[in-house]
């Protein structure tokens, strides 16, 4: 998978300025509406009808739009590892409840964490593995926020317009915003909008204010042994609405809280960490 707007993309040796400036133009891009290569019912874990088909297969079906309608797009989850000043990158590929590619890329990082930057830090790797597939995916599911982020640019926005596919933010604590309700002890499956407030600037033609839904905060699961699971934070990273992105993540959500493509990016990182250590 290769850049469509490589401009855009986040890159070393730029001031603090000139990448909120650069997160500025990427939010000006984003696009926080439905536009999208399938139906969103056409998510889910299930496997597809045809259980064995090859990945070539796959996509050859892909390439007929009709049939590509009915069927389970290519769903990929990125999550990241690290060691030392290196950062492993690593993508799971889901088509249905089915595994249909894995690839990951080890890359200097040249940044430290900075909250609000962090596509600046970890971008660039994950741009390396995604760089690393045989297929484009359809979908892209971050481990971090969308648009829910003091420039309306997280790091699945950024990712997003810079690859110009539909993307999904999920991180585990609240960057900005605010809730509608109170985010305590929910049901599963519960979700609630998260509204910008003063730490939410707008950028381009996307306001900000208490109008404004940049995501949700959504109850993957809840445990009789744990009665207290925190939600997720979900947001829209690029064509896509806020509303869809929770539902999507909600079609994408299994056993686990995480949702199953980045629960299994988030395995395979450390499993592809581990033959570095060795």
């Amino acid at each position: 998978m290769r850049p469509a707007r490589p401009d855009l993309a986040p890159r070393p040796g730029l001031s603090r300025d000139e990448m909120e400036s650069l997160q500025r133009r990427v939010a000006e891009t984003a696009v926080f509406a439905d536009d999208l290569p399938f139906d969103p019912a056409a998510v889910s874990l299930a496997s597809p009808e045809t259980e064995h088909q090859t990945l070539a297969e796959a996509t050859a079906l892909d390439a007929d739009a009709d049939a590509a309608a009915d069927s389970p797009p290519f769903v990929a989850g990125i999550d990241q590892s690290f060691l030392d000043d290196r950062a492993l990158s690593a993508v799971v590929v889901l088509r249905g409840g089915e595994v249909v590619e894995r690839a990951h890329a080890v890359s200097d990082l040249e940044l430290p964490y900075i909250p609000g930057l962090l596509s600046f830090r970890e971008g660039g790797p994950i741009l390396d593995a995604l760089a690393e597939l045989d297929c484009d995916p359809d979908l892209l599911v971050f481990d971090g926020s969308g648009r829910i982020h003091f420039r309306q640019a997280g790091l699945a926005t950024h990712l997003g317009v810079v690859c110009d596919a539909p993307s999904i933010g999920v991180a585990k604590s609240l960057l900005c915003g605010t809730p509608d309700e109170d985010v305590d002890g929910r049901p599963e499956g519960w979700r609630t909008p998260i509204r910008a407030d003063d730490s939410v600037d707008a950028v381009g033609g996307h306001p900000a204010g208490s109008e404004t839904t940049i995501g949700y905060a959504f109850q993957s699961r809840q445990y009789d042994s744990r009665p207290v699971v925190n939600p997720l934070y979900v947001s829209p990273g690029h064509r896509l609405s806020a509303a869809t992105t929770v539902d999507l993540v909600s079609r994408l959500s299994g056993s686990y809280k995480l949702p199953e493509p980045t629960r299994l990016a988030d395995a395979y990182a450390d499993e592809a960490k581990a033959q570095y250590e060795d």
